[in-house]
């Protein structure tokens, strides 16, 4: 019997090569998972039905000798990620029907690789979320507690890894999307440095924030997927290719913010975050308090820049080009009948408040006022960057929430959020690390932020807490 909790990439690649296990054996193994559990947990929106096909042509590869780590390996795709040939709507209505015309550059990396795509995975609306609650096609549900949510936006992808229904998964993270769910379910979430990976082919929110990330169960298995999926595209004017080349051996000074966990965190969760400080004191690093004065701002120029940049995004979904689309008497009206049927009220909210801070007389007092907070975010984090190598918190100020909990108070929803803003404001990557779990048996989590495209510093400490926790 296949161990698909303990597997990791390098174990079922190992046993592929030794000629242990086949793709197809793999494969079949996360089919019949998702069989059980799907219908519950609604991790997948569809599961590809070519899945098969896929696994064999990835053993014929891995027999012929030219695999590569990933070949063979089943992976989840949030639904707001193209793959050509396929159904990807966003988690809306608008683009309940919508098939991708071309590959996202992620996805054209990963085909080069072989790896299998098991299917779309469930997210909040347009990524507007941090539950999965928001999605036109159902809530999905955490696998360690059915009654709770996984996180959001990508908790799809989570909630697939975290229940043995795929390896690995990708995500986006615009604010939190990938680390919160990583903390909800139990799993290690990357944020790369914004143009550490392609945007290219993903479905926008907030064009300056967003970027895709991996989950995986262990650091190592997030590393492998982020390595095959980081780099410079053509296609895209903010990626770069600086990643492999920044490393900082000996990076032992961690620095934490004491001074924003005042308030507003959860008792276990605190009680978790000083353990795991205390572990990586006995394990040699050097702790230093650092002061963040503008990150705690970070949130709220986060949701001024968001909206902004999503109601121009969203502007484009008008039920004429593409989309959902309700005839009206006039184009007005169709327009309106359109919108107000395709988008859901959170994605509506978000639109109503980008297009109010970009009006005639508010642009300055709030959009741009908002754009000089995050300058000063990314110059604090600059300068402490300095002095030391990482900075650790809490990844969420509490453990993951019963569904329909936060529905009714959006701002309680935001400030699940508090914690994982100043990495997406300040444009330096984060790693999310399970950490133990809390007296009802929910995963808790720290996270690290390092200086922009040092992800291989994070990957290192996070291999090193793996082995001291």
């Amino acid at each position: 019997m296949l161990d698909l909790k303990n597997l990791t990439i390098e174990k079922a690649g190992e046993m592929m090569r030794r000629g242990e296990l086949t793709s197809v054996d793999l494969v079949s193994a996360y089919l019949e998972n998702i069989k059980k559990k799907n219908k519950e947990i609604n991790a997948y929106l569809e599961v590809f039905e070519d899945v098969m096909e896929q696994a064999k042509k990835a053993d014929e590869i891995i027999k012929s000798g030219s695999g590569t780590k990933l070949t063979g390996i089943p992976i989840a795709i949030k639904d707001n990620i193209l793959i050509e040939g396929r159904r990807v709507s966003a988690g809306s209505k608008i683009l309940e029907n919508y098939i991708a015309s071309y590959d996202a550059f992620v996805i054209q990396k990963l085909k080069e690789e072989g790896a299998i795509f098991m299917g779309r995975t469930n997210m909040d609306e347009f990524a507007m979320g941090s539950s999965t609650q928001t999605s036109a096609f159902g809530v999905t549900r955490n696998p360690h507690d059915l009654s709770r949510v996984p996180g959001g936006s990508s908790g799809g992808s989570a909630a697939a890894v975290a229940g043995d229904m795929a390896l690995v998964a990708l995500g986006t993270e615009t604010c939190g999307s990938v680390r919160e769910p990583a903390a909800f379910c139990g799993l290690v979430g990357l944020k790369p440095t914004y143009g550490a990976v392609s945007r290219n082919g993903i479905i926008a929110m907030g064009s300056s924030l967003d970027q895709v990330a991996p989950f995986g169960k262990t650091v190592r298995d997030a590393e492998i997927v982020f390595e095959a999926i980081s780099g410079k595209d053509k296609l895209d004017s903010t990626s770069v290719d600086l990643v492999r080349e920044n490393f900082s051996p000996n990076g032992k000074v961690i620095g934490v913010p004491w001074h924003l966990f005042e308030e507003g965190v959860d008792k276990e969760v605190m009680e978790n975050f000083k353990e795991s400080v205390e572990k990586f004191k006995k394990a040699g690093f050097e702790i230093v308090d650092v002061k963040l004065p503008y990150c705690k701002y970070s949130l709220a120029a986060y949701y001024i820049i968001m909206p902004a940049e999503v109601s121009t995004n969203l502007s484009r979904f008008d039920g004429v080009r593409y989309g959902l689309r309700k005839e009206g008497e006039n184009v007005f009206d169709s327009y309106k009948k359109s919108r107000s049927a395709g988008f859901g009220e959170e994605a509506r909210r978000r639109i109503i408040l980008g297009t109010y801070v970009l009006s005639h007389g508010y642009y300055d007092a709030y959009y741009n006022k908002a754009w000089k907070v995050r300058h000063a975010i990314e110059n604090e984090l600059k300068n402490v960057f300095q002095k030391v190598d990482f900075i650790l918190s809490p990844t969420a100020p509490i453990p993951a929430f019963k569904i329909g909990e936060k529905m009714d108070d959006p701002v309680a929803m935001y400030l699940c959020d508090i914690f994982s803003a100043p990495a997406n404001i300040g444009g330096v990557p984060a790693i999310a690390l399970p950490s133990g779990v809390n007296s009802d048996n929910l995963p808790l989590s720290i996270q690290f932020m390092a200086r922009p495209f040092y992800e291989k510093d994070l990957f290192e400490i996070g291999k090193k807490f793996e082995e001291i926790r």
